[in-house]
């Protein structure tokens, strides 16, 4: 299986579940490598430049102070656009602008980088991103 096929919108036979845009819960979505140096797959036309990565690996490495992470001061910044970070931890990194959203999840070797539209509720959208880095942790990745 290819990492493509995790992002793009067919149906993953392995896991029994829809790819990541194949659920309808996000439009968008990109899988690095936990360094955020190389990308394994992305849909169409969404790109995440190398500074936006850094931005998120940084984020992530940055333990906070108090509970709390500097990202959430300042924001995030993902295919060209600022998000409000709401919530940033070891794992998760969820933001949004307007109503639309961003849900950045870390396994143990990759990151999955998806966007989600106004049309979606953020919690369909986590949860989809959710299952998937579950699943990928269970397998080895």
């Amino acid at each position: 299986m290819s990492w493509q096929a995790y992002v793009d919108q067919r149906k993953l036979t392995l896991s029994r579940t829809n790819s990541l845009v194949g659920t309808g819960n996000l439009d968008k979505a990109a899988i690095f490598n936990n360094e955020g140096n190389s990308v394994w797959a992305a849909t169409q036309g969404f790109t995440v430049s190398p500074q936006e990565m850094q931005e998120v690996v940084t984020a992530y490495k940055d333990p906070g102070t108090d509970g709390v992470k500097q990202v959430q001061s300042t924001g995030l910044h993902i295919a060209g656009d600022r998000f409000v970070v709401l919530k940033a931890d070891e794992r998760s990194i969820y933001g949004k602008k307007g109503r639309e959203g961003v849900v950045i999840v870390k396994t143990t070797q990759a990151i999955l980088v998806t966007h989600y539209p106004e049309t979606v509720q953020p919690g369909a959208a986590a949860n989809t991103v959710e299952q998937l880095a579950d699943y990928l942790i269970k397998v080895g990745y």
